[in-house]
């Protein structure tokens, strides 16, 4: 059984803690429990209640009118929104419980019944990406069994490994771009989209993978003379220093372009040599690709 944070609830539903509190003095929908030194915590069905509320909310529910609907009539409104964001939102969020529940059979049929109808660019944008932007925070956070992650880590990896492999382009860009995770870093989707979205637009691309030594990624590069060296660094290890990593990768590639994108990259407050550039965002990282 999970426990999970306010704060765990305002990343993963978009609402602010203060405003959960308040919900909380008001109606009934949430019983927090206490821990010894008196901090809230919630369970499972907690963190399904608040997405599913947070969803009728934004979309025009008010708190009183959901506090009156029972669990049946809650899901059955939130299956009739008809904004397309609402739906990718209650999509995310479906994926969300999945892996709380460690409904895998479940959590692989959305993906697979929206690759099907989307195609597995649109799943990556619309569903993974935002998916992974609000589980990466509990990964930070060592709020999700590692169990969890390596379950749906695996089914998304499979996914996007797929689409990778099913990629047939008649674009040709004549840059370089090499792929690599730092040693300590582990999780690897964010580079696989990259390289899914690199090699679906004809650019060529050297994927290194996870946790590569810089003496490896130093000897392709001195081979192969890349245009851009890539990173994505969403939640590395304990002994990863962000200092020494940026130090050491400007000490050996001081003539090749960086870009470094993910989570981590939010938390980095100190000035950065010129050549490197920090991809914030998913439009920042969109506007690259798009410029090479």
């Amino acid at each position: 059984m999970n426990s999970f944070t306010i704060k765990d609830l305002e990343n993963l539903s978009g609402i602010k803690a203060h405003t959960i509190r308040i919900w909380e003095q008001r109606y009934n929908f949430l019983k927090p429990s206490r821990s010894d030194t008196n901090i809230r915590y919630y369970s499972n069905d907690e963190l399904k209640k608040v997405l599913n509320i947070s969803l009728l909310n934004k979309y025009g529910y008010k708190i009183s009118h959901i506090d009156k609907m029972g669990d049946a009539e809650v899901r059955e409104k939130i299956l009739s929104l008809t904004q397309t964001q609402a739906q990718q939102e209650r999509i995310v969020h479906d994926l969300i419980q999945c892996m709380v529940d460690l409904n895998i059979e479940k959590l692989e049929s959305i993906l697979d019944n929206y690759i099907r109808v989307r195609g597995i660019e649109r799943t990556i944008r619309d569903i993974i990406f935002p998916y992974l932007e609000k589980i990466g925070i509990l990964w930070l956070t060592n709020h999700i069994n590692p169990a969890q992650e390596h379950l749906v880590t695996n089914i998304i990896r499979q996914k996007l490994i797929g689409g990778i492999e099913g990629i047939v382009t008649s674009l040709k860009v004549t840059k370089t771009v090499l792929l690599f995770l730092p040693e300590g870093e582990y999780h690897e989707l964010g580079m696989l989209f990259m390289y899914y979205l690199l090699k679906s637009r004809g650019i060529s691309t050297i994927y290194l993978g996870a946790n590569v030594p810089m003496q490896d990624v130093e000897y392709v590069v001195n081979l192969k003379k890349p245009d851009y060296l890539y990173s994505h660094l969403t939640a590395v290890g304990h002994n990863f220093n962000f200092d020494k990593f940026i130090s050491a990768i400007t000490k050996k590639f001081h003539s090749t372009p960086i870009i470094i994108s993910g989570l981590l990259t939010n938390t980095y407050e100190k000035k950065i040599p010129a050549h490197i550039n920090f991809k914030k965002s998913f439009p920042e990282v969109m506007e690259f690709v798009a410029a090479l």
